[in-house]
């Protein structure tokens, strides 16, 4: 059975004469380093065509220490999710079924390979406090690499591993010390990825490249995502806001793509986001409902209100998961991760795309936010449920955008417009959260009411807590400044 850590690391590049600094300082008080030097000999796996690579996650085979094993590196924010399998007793390079079924998404139905060995002598530093616990592991490694159409050739670098007990601060001391004695900050986001970067060369518009890589970030998260999935985690979340700044990007910028490629992946993306709301929805209504029957004053609840709600929603959630679980290994999902791909690897431009400037992508980031003005002006004019529901998307689409454009208009812009279009979000969010609740409440209260043991009376309350809630965020929309 595989088990599941998270790994917080900063790489850094060095030269081959460059002379680790006295770590003496960065010992603490009562502290100790112990210092040891092991050979590692990691067979990387992928398919032919690098699809876990492009990715971000790496299968390797390791041998040569306690880390001896299968592992299964999937980027998770700053860190890694690693995914660990003890070596079998059988053929060593065939890959476990166990993970080989966590990976069928991402590799597209393709085999696994041996694509890369990389030969490690590593020197290890690792840091404890006085009580024992690891603070952090410093290794400098000298990396030899094998693979083929690739020129042998070796390099240095530095990982500082965070430890159980240390922190970011932790991370943050050991880079001022090495960066101070002419380390650099790494430039690949993993080892095998600088062997094999010359294999990862993509067709792209340069004046896209922000774009690009914006979508190639949510790609990355939705392909993650499905490798959580698939090893029973609960990536819905995640996944559904990676999802929807995908999908904000190919319409805000819609006019710089080929328009049956944009068109199809919206409407694909829009499919598998319905799935996963389906889950989603039942999630965000359990806890909502939970604390609701929570705060009411104990006369209130009449029957086994709690209970109806938990069992009833639980119900609806595990049988939403179960079609996605069947929809994972379907030809329209995998035809989907196929297309996110493709994308990735060759950017689909309309006709004139190539002249396009950062100061095109920004007017189109801005008109993105005078959207959402017109959209709430038109929803505190009409106030109908849908007019705000409709307000709310163009408000996510106006943030999505902005993060986007971060690298053009500079961090403290982003901010501002960011922080404008989240205040959109989290009223007119808590306007549709109340609104989706009273609809579901109106339903379990019918039920309820005709069940021998139960009152519909609670979930009357509830109802009109629900519907005052959805007044009261209504009333807050005039007051938005976008």
């Amino acid at each position: 059975m595989a088990s599941i850590q998270t790994e917080r690391e900063d790489k850094y590049d060095a030269t081959s004469d460059f002379v680790l600094p006295s770590l003496t300082e960065l010992i603490p008080k009562g502290g100790a380093i112990d210092v040891s030097e092991v050979e590692l000999i990691s067979s990387y796996f992928d398919t032919p065509g690098l699809d876990l690579l492009r990715r971000g996650i790496t299968l390797r085979r390791r041998r040569g220490d306690s880390d001896t094993g299968w592992h299964v590196k999937v980027p998770a924010d700053k860190a890694r999710t690693e995914i660990r399998l003890p070596l079998g007793s059988g053929e060593d390079a065939q890959v476990p079924d166990e993970l080989a079924s966590v990976l069928a998404g991402v590799a597209l139905g393709k085999p696994l390979v041996t694509v890369a060995t990389l030969t490690s002598r590593r020197r290890r530093h690792v840091f404890t406090a006085s009580d024992g616990s690891v603070l952090a592991e410093l290794a400098d490694d000298s990396v030899g690499v094998q693979a083929e159409g690739v020129p042998g050739h070796r390099w240095r670098e530095l990982e500082v591993e965070l430890g159980a007990a240390g922190s970011e601060a932790t991370l943050k001391l050991f880079g001022k010390t090495l960066l101070t004695a002419g380390a650099q900050r790494g430039t690949h986001p993993s080892k095998l990825h600088r062997a094999l970067a010359v294999n990862l060369e993509k067709t792209q518009v340069p004046e896209l490249a922000v774009l690009v890589d914006y979508l190639d970030e949510q790609a990355q998260a939705i392909f993650a995502g499905d490798v959580y999935l698939r090893r029973g985690l609960d990536p819905i979340h995640s996944t559904r806001v990676a999802i929807r700044r995908y999908r904000s990007t190919l319409r805000v910028f819609g006019a710089l793509f080929d328009e049956d490629t944009a068109s199809m992946l919206d409407s694909e993306l829009a499919w598998y986001a319905g799935l996963l709301g389906e889950v989603r929805d039942r999630q965000v209504l359990r806890s909502r409902l939970s604390d609701a029957v929570h705060e009411l004053a104990p006369e209130l609840v009449l029957g086994p209100v709690a209970a109806r709600i938990e069992n009833d929603l639980l119900a609806e959630q595990i049988r939403h998961r179960a079609i996605i679980t069947t929809e994972l290994d379907g030809d329209r999902y995998r035809a989907l991760l196929t297309s996110l791909g493709d994308l990735s690897r060759a950017f689909p431009a309309a006709a004139g795309a190539e002249d396009v400037d950062a100061e095109e992508l920004d007017r189109l980031a801005r008109k993105a936010g005078r959207k959402v003005r017109r959209r709430v002006a038109a929803a505190v004019a009409g106030g109908d449920d849908e007019a705000l529901h409709r307000a709310r998307k163009a408000g996510k689409r106006a943030r999505y955008a902005a993060e986007l454009v971060k690298p053009i208009v500079g961090k403290k812009e982003a901010k501002v417009r960011i922080e404008r279009y989240e205040a959109v979000q989290e009223v007119l969010g808590e306007h549709q959260d109340a609104v989706v609740a009273a609809q579901k409440l109106l339903e379990l209260g019918r039920k309820a009411g005709v069940t021998p043991g139960e009152n519909g009376f609670t979930f009357g309350v509830l109802y009109a807590q629900e519907v005052a809630a959805a007044e009261a965020a209504r009333a807050e929309v005039s007051k938005i400044d976008v």
